[in-house]
């Protein structure tokens, strides 16, 4: 099968056979990262250009070395580098860009849907690295990765995404892509952080963590992202980590061989108790090695192959 897409945008718009793929590719690839000389030729002479508007530890660093492990040129640019300060929009931005002939843009932005806009505006292939509360297709991607690299498969296992629900794109991209791969997904968090109709994306949800833990194969924690809340949808952190917090307590009513996952960055004690982020179950930094893996495969298939 050849991937024959210009853009990874969302997961909506991949099939479960493309996720396959993906997956398949990067495991593939996986090994260039444990060599002596961790890199390959094969994208010598592209060029891909990192544009990150919002602040990245792990996305921005591991896009950054995926493209120089496939040997392609890369321009980083931040948006208090950019002239969007001195009042450029995004569309001219972008223009200017593609007049500029690179041959991958990868996005991240805080406005939902601005990588769509710049994938109908350049010729260049265009990767949504964080679009707003809206999509975050590559992370969805290494959270498949390693769920199927620990557990052996996708199909059948019970995964529950626990925590601010309402202002994240790891959780909508992960439901779409789980979903789709044959895993059944269940939503916990507080009512206020639960957005109205998210059961459209075809998982139950439920304000009661014991009840999302008791029968998961696999739990992904979110951060409270204050930064996306006008005001703090909850009585206080203290509060949240006593009723959502991931803790002893807590993985004591779990499965023996449940795995623990979080996108990062971690609120050690609120969402997450530090014994639980580096116990036993964890697989938290097995995600940030395949994060660049993951990355790897994409950009081998978007510009790599034939389309």
């Amino acid at each position: 099968m050849t991937f024959k897409k210009k853009d990874l945008l969302d997961m909506e718009s991949l099939s479960a056979k493309e996720i396959a793929l993906i997956l398949d590719t990067a495991e593939s690839l996986k090994e260039v990262s444990r060599r002596a000389i961790k890199k390959v030729p094969t994208l010598r002479g592209k060029t891909v250009v990192h544009f990150f508007y919002e602040a990245s530890t792990r996305t921005r660093i591991s896009f950054e070395i995926a493209a120089k492990r496939l040997s392609a040129d890369t321009v980083s640019l931040s948006k208090s580098a950019s002239s969007i300060v001195k009042g450029e929009t995004l569309a001219d931005t972008a223009k200017n860009l593609q007049a500029m002939n690179p041959d991958a843009i990868i996005v991240r932005h805080s406005a939902a849907g601005a990588p769509h806009m710049l994938a109908r505006l350049v010729e260049s292939s265009v990767i949504n690295a964080g679009d707003g509360m809206h999509a975050h297709p590559t992370q969805a991607l290494l959270d498949m990765m390693t769920i199927r690299e620990k557990k052996g498969r996708l199909q059948g296992l019970n995964v529950a995404i626990i925590g601010d629900i309402a202002h994240s794109r790891v959780a909508r991209s992960n439901t779409v892509g789980l979903t789709k791969m044959g895993a059944r997904v269940t939503l916990a968090g507080p009512a206020t952080m639960i957005p109205q109709g998210v059961e459209v994306l075809g998982a139950p949800v439920t304000h009661n963590i014991q009840e999302a833990i008791q029968e998961a194969d696999v739990i992904i924690m979110l951060r409270i992202q204050k930064e996306r809340q006008q005001a703090f949808l909850f009585s206080s952190e203290r509060e949240y980590a006593q009723c959502y917090g991931l803790g002893l307590e807590a993985m004591a009513r779990a499965k023996p061989d449940v795995l623990i996952m979080h996108p990062g960055p971690l609120n050690r004690g609120v969402e997450i108790a530090p014994e639980v982020a580096d116990g036993p179950y964890s697989v938290i930094l097995d995600q940030v090695t395949n994060g660049v893996a993951v990355r790897m495969a994409v950009l081998l298939l978007l510009l790599g192959g034939s389309r």
